[in-house]
């Protein structure tokens, strides 16, 4: 699969880069940090990012601006975006040829070249690889931190369970450029007054319930008293997570038409209660959608259940 990625690349003119809705440091890092390989290989074509901006990961870079008439005869490559339905900019369908890079499970199988990799700890760390096995691609400076940057959001800093060896050696190579990883530390995790004060708040407010599962739920009110968006607020889904004795946390966030479910786990499986509630994700880390806080206490139950089962 991997070398029909690298025959295709080589191929065409034109390649644009997709990610999913409200990204997060992997989809960013594995898009961006493919576009800085490409751009680096083959100077002659035209390497493209598109999507919506996220403000507080704009250190990372930013998106291209570009016309529906692109992406006639182009490849359009989509990383770490397990479903159709959360590729950001959905012209993703007019190019001449699709792909699909990603480590979620594979639960929808679009484009027309697919690799799904569930053991790789991101897709950032699945980019690596394809560098690996390529005699055209290298890594450089400015590549290997925006993969770096990928890496560690999927792992959270190299403590998570799909933190393997391989992710730790292809890390070694990302390191191996001299990167500057303090000066992206700094980025990623600075905080500005408004994030500061909603995480005290956060701290004051989290519930838990039978010992075990954590809930924060975030309505519209307080995130416009804090002046914080809904996407802002992913940035302290761990705030509380170090809490003795427990096992799941969960962040209801109140959006315009829906709630949004952020899920993390110590051990339970929690990825068959985002599936059904209109998400996915990893067994330790998903997302959903509720749209009513009704639907939201059922899924505390379901959590409850899932820890008392284990």
């Amino acid at each position: 699969m991997k070398q029909a990625i690298l025959e295709k690349i080589s191929k065409y003119n034109t390649i644009i880069i997709h990610r999913h809705v409200r990204p997060d440091p992997d989809a960013l890092g594995s898009q961006l940090g493919l576009a800085a390989i490409l751009k680096e290989a083959y100077q002659n074509k035209n390497i493209y990012t598109v999507g919506e901006s996220e403000p507080s990961l704009l250190f990372l870079g930013e998106m291209d601006t570009i016309t529906d008439e692109e992406y006639n005869g182009a490849l359009v490559i989509v990383c770490d975006s397990a479903n159709q339905e959360r590729i950001s900019d959905d012209r993703f369908r007019l190019g001449a040829e699709l792909i699909k890079i990603d480590h979620h499970p594979n639960e929808e199988p679009y484009g027309d070249v697919v690799w799904v990799d569930v053991s790789a700890s991101s897709t950032s760390e699945m980019i690596v690889e394809l560098v690996e096995g390529s005699r055209e691609l290298s890594l450089s400076k400015s590549s290997a931190l925006l993969l770096y940057a990928g890496i560690v959001g999927d792992t959270g800093r190299f403590r998570y369970p799909n933190t393997k060896p391989e992710t730790l050696r292809r890390t070694a190579l990302l390191l191996e450029q001299d990167i500057e990883v303090n000066d992206f530390y700094a980025e990623l995790y600075k905080r500005d007054l408004r994030m500061t004060r909603l995480e005290g708040y956060v701290l004051q407010h989290f519930e838990i319930h039978h010992g075990c599962v954590g809930v924060m739920k975030l309505r519209s009110d307080v995130l416009e008293t804090f002046d914080v968006t809904s996407n802002e607020s992913s940035q302290l889904v761990n705030t509380f997570s170090s809490v003795e004795g427990l096992m799941v946390w969960v962040f209801f966030v109140e959006e315009a038409d829906r709630i949004r479910v952020r899920l993390r786990s110590r051990g339970p499986i929690i990825n068959g209660i985002a599936q059904e509630h209109q998400g996915g994700g990893h067994t330790l880390a998903s997302g959903a959608t509720a749209y009513s806080w009704e639907e939201t206490d059922e899924i505390i139950s379901k959590l409850i259940k899932v820890c008392e089962s284990e």
